[in-house]
């Protein structure tokens, strides 16, 4: 295909998709726009995020990826990619990389896209979220 340039974006990513409630959700930005049209459907814009209502839909979304060379990792167990800040700290350099945020009376949770946005996260001051804290 003529259209084929190298997209350092893609082949050979791998891309979490999170259980959060209800929904199974990504965050992933594709550099390829024709990959971005197929999946526009799912993405939830406010959010910056594509959200999959049910089990079908995220494994015809998983199945679509692969064939396009990414890897995909369905996680139900979000734990690993939680931090927290301190609500009153600056958090917008964490919120570019998290999937899912909520605010509690002392803290802002992130739920992170990878481990690298925990570690990025943990560097710009936050922290784990304990078990049984989230």
């Amino acid at each position: 295909m003529s259209g084929q340039t190298s997209d350092a974006n893609a082949k050979g990513d791998k891309i979490n998709i999170f259980k959060i409630g209800e929904l199974w959700c990504f965050k992933y930005f594709f550099g390829d726009r024709e990959l971005f049209m197929e999946l526009s459907e799912y993405y939830n814009r406010p959010k910056y995020r594509f959200e999959l209502k049910n089990v079908a839909e995220r494994n015809k979304v998983m199945k679509y990826l692969e064939e396009k060379g990414f890897g995909t990792v369905p996680i139900e167990d979000t734990s690993e990619y939680t931090v927290k800040i301190d609500r009153f700290k600056k958090y917008a350099p964490i919120l570019k990389n998290s999937i899912d945020s909520t605010e509690r009376e002392k803290d802002r949770v992130f739920i992170m896209k990878d481990l690298a946005s925990v570690e990025e996260a943990i560097a710009k001051g936050a922290e784990k979220v304990d078990e049984g804290e989230s």
